[in-house]
């Protein structure tokens, strides 16, 4: 009777694990394959997107989720918080905005025009290099703004993001090369990095804001 009831108990897990193991795949491969589009206007909704493929746009709503979280934490700043520095290393809210930015700008010229990293114009560095930096010269130079001013440059490089996102499907976005210290990664993880970045400054923004000397 003994043996029975443990040859059950093993039965009832196997079944049990074999089970949950399912129950957990099966969404997620309905999700992967599925052609529905979700509502544009709620960025609550990770998903994909009308005028996109379905990876794409499922990246781009984490995207613009994470930008209007970003936004929402600097619209009220004033050009002193902006420009406020906890210490001599550190970098200001405005310097941070514009890297974000400039990174996206970057990511553009390496996915979209398949450009070698750093192999981009002189005048495209003389734009971009310091705030892309940071450093001393962000430090020294990136100041005086307000937020529309930075908004600006995020609304403007993200409008090229989405209209080259429309251009290309999924097999672009798993389109893999060798990278960062000749290890392989694709599209996908580059754009996602240039997401996940956003949510790593938003961070360090929020903690910035906290701190600047209040009157």
């Amino acid at each position: 009777m003994k043996n029975q009831t443990k040859q059950n108990r093993r039965n009832f897990i196997k079944q049990t694990s074999v089970l949950t193991a399912g129950i957990g795949i099966i969404p997620m491969l309905n999700y992967a394959n599925t052609q529905t589009e979700l509502p544009p206007d709620n960025m609550y909704l990770i998903g994909p997107r009308e005028g996109y493929s379905p990876q794409v746009g499922t990246l781009l709503s984490t995207m613009t989720m994470m930008r209007a979280w970003l936004i929402d934490s600097v619209k009220e700043l004033s050009i002193e918080e902006l420009d406020f520095q906890l210490d001599e290393k550190s970098n200001s809210i405005g310097a941070m905005l514009w890297h974000l930015a400039a990174t996206e700008k970057y990511y553009q010229l390496n996915t979209f025009d398949e450009m070698e990293w750093g192999t981009w114009s002189d005048d495209i560095k003389k734009e971009w290099d310091v705030p892309m930096g940071l450093g001393e010269k962000g430090r020294e130079q990136i100041k005086g703004h307000s937020v529309d001013f930075y908004l600006e440059k995020l609304e403007q490089v993200r409008a090229v993001t989405e209209k080259e996102f429309a251009k290309r499907d999924d097999e672009w976005i798993m389109k893999s090369e060798p990278f960062f210290r000749d290890q392989p990664t694709n599209n996908y993880c580059k754009w996602f990095h240039v997401c996940e970045h956003e949510s790593n400054h938003r961070g360090q923004i929020k903690f910035l804001s906290k701190r600047f000397p209040k009157s």
